[in-house]
């Protein structure tokens, strides 16, 4: 793995540990993140900074969810962009109900932080599992 995979590794070791101030260590001040369209809770849009990110995208979803995403494969292209595939798994908060949700994430490093993120995932599947039995 190159640093910039090293440094998108944090990401996923922060988001599985829930830990927020981790989170935001790694996010460079400039963050923007692009997360699909649907998420349930207002999480899914375009995001600017990391503290609007934390809140408004991870926080919505960790509030109503116990999840986290667990990569699977690393790719890394010539301009520098780490592309990671994988899946969310967890529970929905109110109804208990576990889901599992691939995704494709694309990351961009600037200077040892995180600059850029866009999110691809099945929102169907996060859905479903806000739905009772």
């Amino acid at each position: 793995m190159t640093a910039d995979s090293d440094v998108v590794a944090g990401f996923y070791a922060a988001a599985q540990a829930a830990d927020a101030a981790a989170l935001l260590a790694l996010l460079h001040p400039e963050f923007e993140a692009h997360t699909a369209p649907g998420l349930p809770f207002g999480a899914g849009g375009t995001f600017q900074g990391p503290e609007e990110t934390l809140t408004r995208v991870w926080g919505a979803v960790f509030t109503e969810y116990d999840t986290a995403p667990y990569a699977e494969t690393w790719h890394e292209t010539g301009d520098g962009l780490v592309v990671v595939t994988g899946r969310y798994r967890g529970t929905a908060r109110s109804t208990g109900r576990p889901y599992e949700a691939e995704f494709v994430h694309l990351w961009r490093v600037t200077g040892g932080k995180i600059s850029w993120l866009h999110q691809y995932t099945d929102t169907a599947r996060w859905h479903e599992a806000l739905s009772p039995a």
